[in-house]
């Protein structure tokens, strides 16, 4: 069990740092006025702030759903006529349908592959709410710019 724990510790710190990375971009993304110059109705810049922001940290997540299969696969975790990558993403979203099962000296990976994906799909949550937070205060400000009567 410690070799699983060890493997499992290790995608987990190397999903995060992918997140991280993800998170960085998605911010310099934003940041960069690229996206919010795209168009000059405030109601549209925040869809497509949004439509960024939920692209990227979907692409995240399937690169760090692509990794823990990796690890499946080199460890053998799943039978060899398992699809590792589906049963990672199984794993990952928590979603558990139970058509696979690891091999016993494994078991404790899926588990942590689903503790993984929970915390990384917090923090997505709670980075989509910041970035919806601050476009939807940046869209209030432009609307009181072109309408100064209207009431917050």
């Amino acid at each position: 069990m410690f070799d699983a724990l060890v493997a499992g510790a290790s995608v987990s710190l190397l999903n995060i740092a992918i997140h991280a990375a993800a998170m960085s971009a998605l911010v310099r993304a934003l940041a960069s006025r690229i996206v919010t110059a795209f168009h000059r109705s405030a109601m549209v810049r925040l869809v497509v702030i949004m439509v960024t922001s939920v692209a990227v940290l979907m692409a995240a997540h399937i690169l760090e759903v692509w990794v823990w299969s990796q690890l499946y696969r080199l460890l053998g975790v799943a039978p060899a006529t398992a699809d590792q990558f589906a049963f990672a993403f199984v794993n990952y979203t928590t979603l558990g349908y139970g058509n696979v099962l690891p091999e016993p000296q494994w078991e404790v990976i899926g588990p942590m592959t689903a503790m993984n994906g929970v915390l990384l799909f917090g923090w997505s949550t709670a980075v989509l709410f910041q970035v919806l937070s601050v476009s939807y205060k940046e869209l209030d400000r432009q609307i009181q710019r072109v309408d100064p009567d209207r009431a917050t």
